[in-house]
């Protein structure tokens, strides 16, 4: 099991991480305590994907707020908590939660994208604290295989080179997280 701490680089924030391989896929946990559109919240998540890093399972909660459970099949057809269809997202493999660049590892992970290579992905994105998930559309790009991409929100036209590390994971993401030491 490794443990990760991220900052938010948007104003008061922090992001407490735990990532496990199990053999037969991933788990995360997490906690995230920061602000969004002047809003203070707490969220505690976990995420589920199997060994393609397809996410099957997704449980999100804000402290004294709202709570969301998501089930993927992995081939893009999503279930809420109660067993519903979530129509809106349908044929979208990866999730994608506003409040952590965790996230992003996902699609970086499963498209197993060449140097060079740029591809259009659509995610189901949660947005927070109100935990709304809607479409997004999206792009990834291979700077340096296995330690840059390039990640673009087309959706809110927004562009930025994520540095990863040998997992996959975030070390900065530029203008919203950095990774921080875990003993400083």
């Amino acid at each position: 099991m490794r443990e990760l701490r991220w900052e938010s680089q948007e104003g008061d924030g922090i992001e407490q991480l735990a990532f496990d391989n199990d053999n037969g896929g991933f788990e995360v946990e997490s906690v995230v305590v920061g602000q969004r559109y002047g809003k203070t919240y707490g969220l505690h998540y976990t995420v589920r994907c199997d060994a393609q890093w397809r996410t099957r399972h997704a449980w999100l909660k804000i402290v004294g707020g709202g709570e969301l459970e998501l089930y993927g099949d992995g081939l893009g057809h999503w279930r809420d908590g109660s067993g519903l269809a979530l129509s809106d997202v349908e044929g979208c493999i990866d999730i994608d939660i506003a409040a952590t660049p965790f996230t992003n590892t996902l699609p970086i992970r499963r498209l197993q994208l060449t140097e060079g290579e740029r591809r259009p992905i659509s995610v189901a994105y949660i947005s927070t604290p109100d935990l709304q998930v809607t479409r997004a559309e999206q792009a990834y790009s291979c700077i340096v295989l296995n330690r840059e991409y390039r990640y673009e929100g087309l959706f809110r036209n927004f562009t930025a080179n994520l540095t990863v590390d040998e997992d996959g994971l975030v070390i900065d993401y530029p203008t919203l997280f950095t990774r921080l030491p875990l003993e400083r």
